[in-house]
């Protein structure tokens, strides 16, 4: 009987508890043509890559992503929060639409924002907040100057008008310098377990029990770019008709690679509750960088709620 060896090898964007740089981000999406139960509107808040808050225009409630953050904030912090986001969200929208007109569009297209701050290791900090069209960067805050940077005649447009609040650009330039970092120094002690947490833990399942005597693993290595990797190995037998699957789990991720009757490994999300933020923050990351390829096919995912 041919035995197959299988080996499995998973390159896992995760830093060791001395790394000590943390960021806080919140990103917004705003869609023009809603559909096939996307919201218009989706917030979503993170620590590090750790969703944390959540907010659509669906449920239209901002409400806690991980269980330390509804210990610890009263229920009158996601109330206050909730009525802003309402409001953002209704600006978002108006702005989505004015950019619509600006540029002649009709049809699908995506509004993005994101907020935040940065922790680096030497103690220092950063903030940043910019915006994004249809995956492109529009505009861009420069929080030294007072200014925005902007990408072409649409967002100068925009921009002659947010100049124009002095009051408005001093207050984010504080948000970003003082109040986000005061945040995020609360979240990581509200979170202090489960953000420091680094063990990874790989299995293989047959038929869904582990198999553990039966793999052979690797230890868990740095790849050279700020990442890590490990695998482990089973044997399989090609003319079984068992089913094998491989999971991954680190923090609050927990992955599938799965094995069937086809060789090709399928990787399948089985997030739970967190699949969304996971998407959303996916479309921030993805969306932002280049424009779909079809406006009728955008995929995007995404932003916080200052």
């Amino acid at each position: 009987m041919m035995v197959l060896l299988f080996p499995v090898i998973v390159a896992l964007t995760v830093k060791h508890s001395d790394a000590r740089t943390h960021s806080l981000r919140y990103f917004r999406l705003g869609v023009s043509d809603p559909g096939q139960g996307v919201p218009e509107f989706i917030s979503v808040g993170y620590v590090d890559s750790h969703p944390i808050t959540t907010y659509n225009s669906v449920t239209r409630q901002k409400e806690p992503k991980a269980p330390w953050m509804a210990k610890n904030l009263a229920p009158d912090h996601w109330e206050r929060y909730t009525q802003l986001l309402r409001g953002w969200q209704h600006t978002s929208l108006v702005e989505l639409k004015n950019l619509q007109r600006h540029y002649n569009h009709s049809g699908l297209h995506t509004y993005q924002r994101m907020i935040g701050c940065e922790m680096l290791e030497d103690g220092s900090t950063m903030g940043f907040l910019q915006y994004a069209y249809d995956g492109q960067d529009f505009l861009v805050f420069n929080k030294d100057t007072l200014s925005w940077i902007a990408v072409d005649n649409v967002a100068h447009i925009t921009i002659q008008a947010w100049e124009a609040n002095r009051h408005e650009l001093q207050y984010q330039k504080n948000w970003l310098e003082e109040e986000c970092i005061a945040w995020l120094k609360r979240f990581l002690e509200y979170g202090n377990d489960t953000l420091q947490r680094t063990e990874i833990s790989m299995v293989w399942k047959k038929n869904g029990e582990e198999i553990v005597q039966e793999m052979d693993s690797g230890d868990i290595l740095p790849s050279g770019d700020g990442t890590y990797q490990t695998w482990v190995s089973v044997e399989l037998d090609p003319q079984s008709s068992d089913f094998y699957s491989c999971h991954v789990e680190h923090c609050g991720l927990h992955m599938v690679l799965q094995e069937s009757e086809s060789i090709p490994l399928v990787m399948k999300a089985v997030f739970g509750s967190i699949v969304l933020a996971i998407v959303l923050a996916g479309v921030a990351l993805l969306a932002w960088r280049r424009r779909p390829r079809e406006q009728n096919g955008v995929i995007y995912l995404p932003p916080l709620d200052r």
